[in-house]
């Protein structure tokens, strides 16, 4: 009766630090812009089935892709065992869900399998980040600070495992020592139950509790931990790519209220159909954070900071400034900043700060060529151009700054109805001196 008394206390006082966590995260929400209506929810599921539980992209990458896989797909079973573990420690039972027979093996050996595979590929991921200086966890935006967020939580998840298969090897020598039955099927830790052979009954009880209290309060820790870190992606990427943006990769969106305008350019007696009343536009393209999309911030947070998209950034390998992942980076790192003010004092409260050129430059929004490789690259369907593209509106049309090649473009096209700085009347002057042959 004292375990669940105290195993409420501790769960609630994690679900209370968990709520405060997620109503102040939708508040920064509630700060931004919306985005695409969610519809099509039948091919939203087969593209989360293909890339988030499928991790399809991840194999592209075929050895380092199949240990990623291999840890999600085991954080899935193993979640099954967590949920028993809290109704367990609720009503004071022992392996609960062990009424399901056969189902309950299979789900108990699947477990018990992946949490040695997930502690072996997390060690294998520790050893890659601390010793092989991996090129793509470099750049200017991974500061100190997110490799010790990536290596504690690294370290979590492999105390977790660890605590895991201990409880279980425990688990099964004291039922061998009580004769009784073991509920379950567990392949890796009845050869690890042998390091508990020379213990007595109660030493080895002891060792249970002592490794299923690690393990659950673990659990609780981990999870408040994640929204700080980057390995939020946890509990975000699934739901990220069950949004993603559905539209081909090359095609752009464009500016309602532009489109709006052109249309009544291209047909004037609409005009008089029009609304006489509407709303003047805030903003054109995007200057702060709070001009980003619900599904930019969305994005932000969801980024597992891997580093793929910039990896086969064409400008980033040339030696340009521009990193798709400090783009969306800089999206969640400015929410953090600035959010909080502008929950207490209003979305017009400023810190004269914005998200352009005080986190992201001009030279790396007009180094990008839009060639989308980091949008097919990212594991998690996060489509980086459509931003970058908002951020290069704002500046154009609000503020009409642009390298020195484009504003010649617009004003030729502006001129001459073209990008070239002919007249229309002169455009076919070239071929004038061509001669054809004509049998």
């Amino acid at each position: 009766m004292i375990k669940q008394i105290v195993f409420a206390i501790v769960f609630l006082i994690t679900i209370g630090v968990f709520s405060y966590t997620i109503s102040r995260i939708i508040r920064f929400f509630k700060l931004t812009k919306p985005n695409f209506p969610v519809k099509n929810i039948g091919k939203r599921f087969r593209v989360m089935l293909e890339v988030a539980f499928g991790q399809t992209k991840i194999f592209r990458r075929p050895v380092i892709g199949l240990a990623h896989a291999l840890v999600f797909w085991g954080f899935c079973v193993i979640l099954i065992g967590s949920i028993e573990m809290v109704l367990d420690g609720f009503f004071g039972t022992e392996r609960i869900l062990k009424a399901l027979g056969i189902i309950y093996n299979i789900i108990s050996a699947s477990g018990d399998v992946f949490a040695l595979i997930v502690a072996v590929c997390i060690a294998v991921f520790l050893i890659r980040r601390v010793f092989m200086h991996i090129k793509r966890f470099e750049g200017i935006e991974m500061k100190r600070i997110s490799h010790y967020d990536a290596n504690i939580a690294l370290t979590m998840i492999l105390l977790l495992m660890l605590s895991l298969l201990g409880m279980n090897a425990a688990y099964y020598q004291h039922q061998v020592l009580l004769g009784e039955g073991i509920a379950g099927t567990y392949p890796v830790s009845f050869f690890l139950s042998g390091l508990f052979s020379g213990l007595s009954e109660e030493a080895i009880s002891h060792t249970y509790q002592a490794f299923w209290w690690s393990h659950i309060l673990l659990i609780f820790v981990f999870a408040n931990i994640l929204p700080y870190s980057k390995h939020f992606h946890v509990f975000m990427s699934v739901p990220n790519v069950f949004l993603s943006r559905l539209d081909p990769l090359g095609k752009l969106p464009n500016m309602e209220d532009i489109t709006r305008e052109v249309k009544l350019m291209l047909d004037p007696e609409a005009a008089f159909s029009a609304p006489a009343s509407e709303a003047p536009v805030e903003r054109f393209g995007v200057k702060d954070v709070e001009d980003v999309s619900w599904k930019n911030y969305f994005d932000s947070l969801a980024c597992t900071q891997c580093g793929r998209c910039t990896s086969v950034c064409p400008a980033n390998i040339t030696g340009k400034m521009l990193s798709p992942r400090k783009i969306i980076m800089d999206v969640r790192a400015r929410m953090k900043e600035k959010g909080p003010g502008m929950i207490k004092n209003g979305k017009e409260y400023t810190d004269n700060k914005s998200l352009i050129r005080d986190l992201i430059s001009e030279e790396e929004l007009w180094a990008c060529t839009t060639c989308n490789a980091c949008a097919q690259e990212c594991p998690i369907n996060i489509n980086h151009p459509t931003l970058i593209i908002d951020m290069r509106r704002y500046l154009v049309m609000e503020e009409g700054s642009a390298p020195g090649e484009l504003k010649a473009v617009f004003n030729n096209i502006e001129n001459n109805g073209a990008p070239w700085q002919f007249s229309s009347e002169d455009r076919l002057q070239w071929a004038n001196d061509i001669e054809m042959k004509i049998n």
